[in-house]
């Protein structure tokens, strides 16, 4: 069966497990790798064909999407492209790290022959899997419109933001109000709780008013039903945006004053064991605080 090319996946998590599996089912030959096993064996499954490494990836695919869980990640899977000793490597980096650590391996990839594309994506990974996301692309403005058709299989919109980095600078707004709303989501769900409001009644009249938000009508969901089990963002991987958003504010000199009050909050989340539910399990810390005790469901 003809397909639209192939393309390799390094990082098959909840965002590049959603990349894999709608450009599969867009008509993509999709090949992909996880340093976890576990996933990969699950993305098999599904029907996307898993490699035993980065560099056997960068061997078959001429366009690349990184969606990684760290810095370090991301310099190992560059010395995995580059040891493939492959041709001209088109790689579209997803995730959020900092902006040196994005040029680093960016320049030892174009030193390599590769072009790398920075490319962070604005939305949850619930989204991701319904390609309701937005990329923020910026870098070689030839390879953008390369990819485009590719992104456009995985994506809502794709926007060129002109020169290497101001995708991920984009991205630090984005994420800065994602983590004040959801904080602020989660306050509100807990107040009207507080008052004998019921939370679906809470979520219902939010998002038909004036208050609403993209992040209330994700998150506060899982809040009505006061479970976080159904990850689109794990809290321990949001810390580390966290801390990137963090970094750039003060080098850029510029107060977050609502940013910083949602510090304590996520630090709390983490603490009181949600590190791997979602970011809306604020809502659990703050009615923890709030002595908020939930009716039994009938």
């Amino acid at each position: 069966m003809a397909t639209k090319g192939t393309v390799g996946v390094i990082g098959l998590g909840i965002m590049g497990g959603s990349f894999a599996q709608n450009l599969a089912a867009a008509g993509w030959r999709v090949i992909g790798y996880d340093l976890d096993s576990k996933r990969r064996r699950a993305l098999a499954k599904a029907g996307i064909e898993t490699l035993d490494g980065a560099t056997a990836v960068a061997a078959e695919a001429t366009t690349i999407i990184t969606s990684l869980p760290s810095p370090r990640a991301l310099h190992d899977t560059a010395k995995a492209i580059i040891a493939a000793k492959a041709g001209a490597r088109v790689v579209i980096e997803a995730s959020t790290f900092g902006l040196e650590d994005k040029l680093k391996a960016e320049r030892v990839l174009a030193k390599a022959g590769h072009t790398m594309l920075d490319c962070p994506v604005s939305g949850t990974g619930a989204q991701a899997r319904v390609k309701d996301i937005i990329i923020y692309a910026s870098g070689d403005p030839k390879a953008i419109r390369k990819v485009r058709p590719l992104l456009a299989d995985i994506s809502r919109a794709t926007h060129d933001l002109g020169a290497f980095g101001n995708g991920s600078r984009m991205k630090y707004v984005a994420n800065l109000l994602v983590a004040i709303n959801n904080v602020a989501s989660a306050e509100a769900m807990v107040l009207g709780m507080k008052a004998g409001l019921d939370p679906s009644v809470i979520f219902e009249m939010i998002s038909n008013g004036a208050g609403n938000s993209r992040v209330f009508e994700l998150r506060a969901p899982m809040m009505v039903k006061n479970d976080y089990s159904d990850v689109t963002m794990k809290c321990s991987v949001w810390q580390k945006d966290m801390n990137v958003i963090g970094a750039f504010a003060k080098k850029m000199r510029v107060p977050t004053p609502l940013f910083s009050a949602t510090l304590p909050v996520y630090a709390a989340a983490l603490k009181s064991g949600h590190a791997e539910d979602d970011t809306a399990a604020v809502c659990a810390v703050l009615e923890a605080k709030a002595n908020v005790k939930r009716r039994k469901a009938r």
